[in-house]
């Protein structure tokens, strides 16, 4: 489960830097509104070229043996939701989660990435959580029913994950968080007075991009310089401040997932950066302690910061690829158990 992550924060000197060195017709979609989807489905295709020629680790890894697909495909709720598989070509698919023998099944949340709908605008997090339900659902329910399946939620896509297990609690084998986002970290949050006010706010003026951020919060994504640059190329990365709405929304789900960490009862693989201050590892140990399942695991990777699987040095975003197929190794086998 995968999507483009939900965040306003980018370098705006290394942004205009960006623009400045693209094509004069890149640099106009680059600097273009992108609230609506046509608008990043015409981004993304005109920077996919110079996307996939970029240097980073995982671009590297081998594409032989894994045939890709694209989708789109309108939900229950009217919205054109993008989703893209990866499955191994030439061997048996081991289970649904293509690394390693492993089926990669990934969408973007309504309103993110490619899929209809205001740009990281939600109104809703339990409707935005039933969309994902249902898009997984069906794809379980086509041809992986005999096969185990497991959540992969990174940051907000942690909170989503957590979220769907409340509401389906037998129905998966497992879940993999990255920095699932259980807590906001206390940099994250404005001053309480302030916090107050912008709650008040966003009941009239949800999508109104007003949440501030701490400058320090910007560099936090990315520990590796190198691809802290590389991710300005990713034209779908929301640059503006968050949306009120969506921030009260967030803040609203991550108050309910901390009241209910006891309630977690599946298999359970933590990540965390040590250093990251987006979403409070501290939180994510808590969900350690008191989850009541006994299969759990909290990987604590030193100095790493919030982006573990895009923006580390690669020997730490292979030590987290590495944990993730070890701990999938080891429940593939299991079906329901828990």
């Amino acid at each position: 489960m995968a999507s483009e992550e939900y965040s306003g924060m980018i370098e705006e000197e290394e942004d205009k830097k960006m623009s400045l060195s693209l094509s004069e017709d890149l640099r106009h979609i680059y600097d273009s509104n992108k609230d609506e989807a046509p608008a990043r489905r015409r981004a993304r295709q005109a920077f996919k070229p110079l996307q996939f020629a970029l240097h980073h680790c995982l671009f590297q890894l081998p594409a032989d043996g894994v045939k890709t697909k694209e989708v789109y495909e309108v939900n229950s709720r009217g919205l054109e939701i993008f989703s893209k598989s990866w499955l191994p070509e030439n061997a048996p698919l081991r289970a649904v989660l293509a690394l390693a023998g492993y089926g990669v099944f990934a969408m973007d949340y309504p309103g993110f990435g490619l899929s209809e709908g205001l740009h990281a605008y939600i109104p809703n997090f339990d409707n935005l959580v039933d969309d994902v339900i249902e898009h997984f659902s069906k794809i379980k329910e086509q041809e992986y029913q005999h096969l185990p399946s497991f959540l992969l939620g990174e940051s907000m896509g942690g909170a989503i994950a957590l979220k769907m297990h409340f509401k389906q609690p037998t129905a998966w084998d497992g879940a993999a968080l990255i920095a699932p986002l259980c807590k906001f970290a206390e940099d994250m949050l404005p001053h309480w007075l302030l916090k107050q006010i912008l709650i008040g706010v966003a009941k009239v003026l949800p999508k109104t991009k007003l949440v501030p951020q701490k400058d320090e919060v910007k560099e936090n994504i990315c520990r590796d310089k190198k691809k802290r640059k590389l991710a300005l190329y990713n034209v779908l990365l929301y640059k503006d401040k968050p949306r009120l709405g969506t921030a009260l929304e967030l803040l609203k789900a991550t108050q309910e997932i901390e009241q209910r960490l006891e309630e977690v009862s599946l298999p359970l693989l933590i990540m965390h950066g040590e250093a990251d201050i987006i979403t409070d590892p501290s939180a994510s140990k808590a969900l350690y302690e008191k989850a009541r399942v006994k299969d759990k695991k909290f990987c604590l990777y030193k100095n790493a910061y919030h982006d573990l699987l895009e923006g580390e040095p690669d020997e730490t975003i292979f030590h987290v690829l590495n944990d993730i197929i070890t701990w999938l190794d080891e429940h593939s086998s299991r079906k329901n158990t828990h």
